[in-house]
């Protein structure tokens, strides 16, 4: 008997599977509530990868400090609650009355950022956060929050007049340098960086003189040198970042470099999830700001890669939103909230890796942290929202209906955006006859 030969696929074959492929994509992302869909599988993926991570990442400081390998997990699910809460409160409020509460926010952060001065707790050195029994709680994180909704709404109403540099400058820019400034006196070099980035994204989104952004970027960064060099823990981590082996267990570069082990024996494929051993002592904070490493260990290449995969879809998505939004306030909020987000996720994984000095930056949803994780939930869901009120989308709800889903969860059907009447200045007023 004959050996009959296996046909080989025509030569096309691939090329007209990967085109129907990318047919069916691009079909799909033009429909209307694609972005709707996109965000809510990232924000569910990144939260879900983010407990199992937590949970394999803290299990061995948990069970050295409370006896039990669940009780740093077990905080982060129960600080889950509020968060999903807070994530509903943004998915279902209207833009209109988010903006309209923004100043009153504002007002909150920034008396909460004095208090914690005088009545907050110490931790790693940095007096940030209010004790709730067991429980902590850090102001700074929900004043980036404010401070992204008041910004843009002062700058949406003045897009027209950006340009010039008195109304992109006042009153946004002092009241985020007042802020900074609470926050570096704690010292949270970490917040004091993300609210800069806040603050450049507002005004870029805003379309302030390309001139001004560079000015403030340039003296940030300037900042951040003089902070870097007048604190001695500060100083420790820059040189040790230019100049250590790691090797000194009191070296501020240890932590660092034992991170760079970690992902060194995850390889491709990762030792298997639980099986990482940099979590027993060898890597401070594994469960927290180096979390990335302990993913690049147990998971290898392809889990930090995933981990990149739903941060640049997050990018994408949150852009595509914010161009598709008619609301000028809505564009801003979504692009910055996008940009502080996906920012603050690239900091972080680049001083895991050792492109960057380690600045104390927690991964968004899934590092271990309690106000991190609620605020960055609420933020999910204003994203989530302003999906919903794309012109599109709005069309498609009211043609077809919300869906089990939204009836379920009583969201209210997303009304279109009315430009407000445009209001004559009282000279041109009084020049009419």
């Amino acid at each position: 008997m004959t050996r009959t030969a296996r046909k080989s696929p025509p030569p096309g074959a691939f090329r007209t599977a990967v085109g129907r492929t990318g047919t069916a994509l691009g079909l799909w992302l033009r429909r209307p509530l694609t972005s709707l869909h996109l965000i809510l599988g990232v924000f569910g993926l990144l939260t879900l990868f983010g407990l199992v991570m937590v949970l394999s990442a803290s299990a061995v400081e948990s069970y050295t400090a409370d006896g039990s390998t669940y009780s740093v997990f077990t905080r982060q699910v129960l600080f889950c609650v509020p968060g999903l809460i807070m994530f509903y409160v943004g998915l279902r409020i209207s833009p209109r009355r988010l903006r309209a509460l923004a100043p009153g926010l504002l007002v909150i952060g920034v008396v909460l950022l004095v208090a914690v001065l005088f009545v907050g707790v110490d931790r790693g050195g940095s007096r940030g956060w209010f004790a709730i029994g067991s429980f902590s709680v850090q102001p700074a994180e929900g004043v980036k929050v404010a401070l992204a909704l008041w910004g843009a709404h002062v700058l949406a109403a003045r897009r027209a007049v950006m340009h010039r540099w008195k109304y992109a400058l006042s009153p946004v820019v002092p009241v985020a340098l007042l802020l900074l400034m609470l926050v570096v006196l704690q010292p949270d070099l970490g917040g004091a960086i993300t609210l800069g980035i806040v603050l450049v994204a507002l005004l870029f989104f805003a379309g302030a003189p390309m001139r001004l952004i560079l000015a403030l970027s340039g003296g940030a960064l300037l900042g951040a040198v003089v902070l870097g060099l007048t604190a001695s823990y500060r100083l420790a981590r820059i040189t040790s970042f230019l100049n250590s082996d790691g090797s000194d267990i009191q070296s501020s570069g240890f932590q660092a470099q034992q991170a760079l082990y970690s992902l060194a024996d995850g390889g491709l494929f990762g030792v298997g999830l639980g099986q990482g051993n940099a979590k027993w002592d060898y890597l401070p904070n594994a469960h927290n700001d180096f979390i990335f490493a302990i993913i690049g260990e147990e998971l290898g290449f392809l889990g930090g890669f995933a981990v990149l995969v739903l941060f640049a879809t997050l990018s994408y998505t949150g852009f595509r939103i914010a161009a598709r939004n008619a609301d000028p306030w809505l564009k801003i909020v979504v692009a910055v909230s996008t940009t502080w987000l996906v920012g603050q996720a690239a900091i972080n994984i680049s001083y895991v890796v050792g492109l960057l000095p380690v600045t104390g930056l927690q991964l968004p949803l899934i590092s271990s942290g309690g106000t991190s994780l609620v605020v960055t939930m609420f933020v999910f869901g204003v994203i989530a929202n302003a999906a919903r009120h794309e012109p599109e989308a709005i069309a498609a709800l009211r043609q077809h209906g919300q869906g089990r889903v939204a009836r379920l969860l009583a969201l209210p059907m997303p009304q279109p955006y009315k430009k407000p009447a445009a209001v004559r200045p009282p000279a041109q007023r009084g020049a009419v006859r």
